[in-house]
């Protein structure tokens, strides 16, 4: 029996769960390996090669390659193993999490002193009249 997720008509949010967990295995165990100097060093001399020793899926490689932070979060990514790959390019925190957003760093960062993001709009997937 399947275990119902409400969660996933939450537009823009991807939810961390065992089904993601186990979807990106592979892509965060490769994005923690960049916590040891030596793993960087090697990404980024030569990324394709390096990826290629990782059992990740085309998709997710691609993704890797683009930076799609967006795109590696539906595929399984962990935000908090993804930042590795970030600060691998020397990116802070603030700077990753704005790249997925509309906003620069500053602008991300002076939204969320200011309190966030507002909460008007639409809550849920099924509220939005084109989804496409």
């Amino acid at each position: 029996m399947a275990i119902e997720k409400p969660y996933l008509d939450i537009p823009g949010t991807i939810v961390f769960d065992a089904d993601q967990a186990r979807l990106g295995y592979a892509l965060n165990q490769f994005a923690m390996s960049l916590m040891h100097a030596e793993n960087r060093e090697r990404f980024l001399a030569d990324e394709g090669a390096y990826l290629a020793e990782w059992d990740i899926t085309d998709d997710q490689r691609q993704a890797v390659l683009d930076r799609d932070f967006n795109r590696l979060l539906e595929l399984g990514g962990n935000v908090y193993f993804l930042a590795k790959i970030g600060a691998t390019d020397g990116l802070s925190y603030v700077q990753i999490v704005a790249s997925m957003t509309e906003n620069d760093a500053d602008g991300h960062a002076a939204m969320m002193v200011a309190g966030g993001r507002p909460v008007d709009g639409n809550r849920y997937l099924h509220e939005w009249e084109d989804r496409s």
